[in-house]
């Protein structure tokens, strides 16, 4: 296994953490709790983002960029009741 594929295993790996989190913040049964999964949750958004930064910088993760006509597509489709 290379260092790419390492790292986008680890980025995988953050992504699920911060979700479980994320639902544990919000189906905490008491604010101490909720307070926690929020820490735990914010530390875990901070690492997600070094580590997609870190691949950034060395070039191996590159988003798509949409397309101007797919984002007036979804654009249209929701503002339709705006």
């Amino acid at each position: 296994m290379d260092d790419k594929n390492l790292m986008e295993d680890l980025l995988d790996l953050e992504k699920g953490v911060c979700d479980l989190y994320l639902h544990g913040t919000v189906e905490s049964a008491t604010p101490e709790v909720q307070q926690r999964f929020h820490t735990a949750l914010s530390e875990s958004l901070g690492m997600q983002s070094r580590i997609y930064r870190e691949m950034s910088d060395k070039g191996w993760y590159a988003p798509d960029c949409a397309e101007q006509q797919k984002v007036q597509q979804v654009r249209d489709k929701f503002c339709a009741s705006c």
